[in-house]
């Protein structure tokens, strides 16, 4: 059954984090949340055979569960793209609706297994007005979390732009497949009574993470460990200021901006080491022996651009140069372009036409007539 499949797969997954030997707050997140995954669908599973009323201990314990799973999605996202708040009241607060739902039931945890058993049989009779404000609770917290991931995801897939040049491999699929995926499921709850319905949808999202999450690489490279969490909500909150608003209170002198963008130049014209296809701000700043912060400043006043665009800007040049050479013609765009420092086919198709105006089958077949 479909049922025993996703708590299986749903286990499953969070022994492979459990086995992993580094492990960062976003694995931890994720394994209490696939634990969770595991118990919920455990619970309905129990309800749905009625095996449940053989261990009437177990009844009512699974209502806070669905005020948990936006907070872990909403946890796991911040965790990754690193924005998770630093307060720990913060954090805290999240919970308050699922600790508020446990204290409300004691009296019932509380209740002879028999009058529990009776209660459930009967639909939660007497318990209408917490059903329906536990209902109403579980939709509000699944469109606020899942929106709130969802613009989170948003802000940092501008904010790696200026961190990586290219971004095939800062995959943030994974986040929003979780992401929408959750939100599909949630769909399910708001617009339909069926709760064989509902945990279907959880089942086939909890096996569908185990099918994606095995293929999926860790969407974050090391080097973007060089950003402090101060430096991270720096760089959301002046995403939309000008470069003189954004670097107004920054030390580096005038002086020492134009000597480190003189290296820069040297660096990327001369040196060519845009055609490292792994190259990042914090490895090209390693071999100019600056600082990423002030790099960044550098490319973003004297260029106007983020890393990323200005890295891409010149393998564009370079793949024009490459393509015009006689002894190249017997090499395949896609290689030129490989070899101008892309990474895959369709971020070179679409840098290109976004900096030519011309896709580059176009370009070639009017350069060489």
């Amino acid at each position: 059954m479909i049922f025993i499949a996703a708590i299986s797969i749903a286990l499953f997954i969070a022994a492979l984090i459990l086995a992993k030997k580094e492990k960062h707050k976003s694995d931890v997140i994720l394994f209490i949340w696939m634990l969770l995954n595991a118990t919920h669908i455990a619970f309905f599973y129990l309800t749905f055979t009625e095996a449940i009323y053989d261990f009437p201990f177990l009844l009512g314990w699974a209502f806070p569960l669905p005020l948990l799973h936006g907070v872990l999605l909403y946890l796991y996202v911040t965790s990754v793209s690193h924005q998770l708040p630093k307060k720990k009241l913060a954090l805290f607060a999240h919970f308050i609706p699922a600790i508020l739902t446990i204290g409300y039931l004691i009296p019932f945890f509380l209740l002879p297994a028999e009058q529990k058993i009776e209660v459930f049989k009967k639909h939660g009779e007497g318990y209408e007005t917490f059903l329906f404000i536990s209902l109403l609770a579980t939709c509000i917290s699944g469109i606020v979390y899942v929106g709130w991931s969802t613009h989170l995801i948003r802000i940092h897939k501008k904010r790696i732009r200026e961190e990586f040049s290219n971004l095939a491999e800062i995959n943030l699929k994974w986040l929003q497949f979780i992401t929408y995926g959750l939100g599909i499921v949630w769909s399910l709850i708001i617009f339909s009574q069926d709760d064989g319905l509902i945990f279907m949808g959880v089942s086939i999202f909890v096996i569908l993470i185990g099918f994606f999450g095995i293929q999926q690489k860790n969407i974050f490279h090391s080097d973007l460990a060089v950003l402090s969490g101060d430096r991270i909500q720096e760089q959301t909150k002046e995403s939309t200021a000008s470069p003189k608003e954004k670097y107004s209170s920054s030390r580096l002198s005038e002086e020492k901006e134009r000597l480190y963008y003189d290296q820069l130049e040297v660096k990327m014209r001369e040196e060519k080491i845009f055609t490292n296809i792994e190259l990042s701000l914090s490895e090209l700043a390693k071999s100019l022996d600056i600082p990423p912060n002030y790099l960044s400043q550098v490319i973003n006043t004297r260029e106007g651009k983020t890393f990323y665009d200005y890295v891409n800007k010149f393998r564009v040049e370079e793949f024009q140069k490459l393509v015009a050479d006689p002894k190249k013609q017997h090499l395949t765009l896609i290689a030129l372009a490989f070899e101008s420092g892309f990474n895959s086919k369709s971020s070179f198709n679409r840098y290109f036409k976004k900096v030519t105006g011309q896709t580059p089958s176009k370009y070639v077949k009017a350069l060489r007539g």
